[in-house]
């Protein structure tokens, strides 16, 4: 749960950011064509980033599916567009905490749809994340990844560090790798593992559907 963001913060930003959305020439038509409901639509908007940023579970969905249905109208520009809209929107009406934990999390979701909608691999590519987390540091780093846990049946996990170095703990077979820039570490499907800090970092973890490179 984020201490900056409060669900009155969500439901004063939800609304004002789809009210400029649907004034804007590249994306408001888009959204006007998909959309029958917008009561509902922005119900179910801010369900989602409640779950998002409050981890409250009251979204029941899936974003990749919802946008996988409009594929052929989507672009990049599109996607970028969305973002800049955000910006202004979380800038003008929260705290520049908020509105920076909300931008945050709002790229790092717009990136992980577009690998999903657009990315087309070459015959023999290396595979690639269908989802990248956020970047944190010893701060940031979610209790969840230092306490005991594991990645789902076919999901493999990349730890990536890129400043500082990390434990990747595994329990069966015990094992304990130390990851640094330029050495990520894989995490099998199912493995159950922790991380351990002794120092500044940051880090990030990303998943696969297969093997990954590393």
């Amino acid at each position: 749960m984020h201490e900056h963001i409060e669900e009155a913060d969500l439901e004063r930003v939800i609304p004002a950011f789809y009210a400029r959305v649907r004034q804007d020439p590249l994306i408001g038509p888009v959204f006007d064509a998909a959309i029958d409901d917008w009561d509902h639509h922005l119900g179910k908007l801010v369900a989602f980033w409640s779950s998002v940023m409050r981890s409250t579970g009251r979204y029941k969905g899936s974003p990749m599916a919802a946008h996988a249905q409009h594929r052929a109208v989507l672009t990049r520009e599109m996607f970028a567009r969305w973002l800049a809209l955000w910006g202004e929107v979380t800038s003008e009406l929260l705290s520049a905490e908020g509105a920076a934990a909300m931008q945050a999390k709002a790229a790092t979701i717009a990136e992980s749809l577009q690998l999903g909608l657009f990315f087309r691999l070459a015959p023999g590519a290396p595979p690639q994340p269908y989802r990248v987390t956020a970047e944190w540091d010893e701060a940031s780093l979610p209790q969840a990844l230092r306490q005991r846990h594991n990645t789902k049946a076919g999901t493999w996990g990349l730890l990536r560090v890129s400043a500082g170095s990390a434990d990747l703990v595994f329990e069966d077979p015990p094992a304990r790798v130390t990851v640094t820039p330029g050495q990520p570490a894989q995490i099998p499907p199912q493995a159950w593992h922790h991380v351990e800090l002794t120092g500044p970092v940051r880090l990030r973890v990303e998943f696969y559907r297969e093997q990954p490179p590393g």
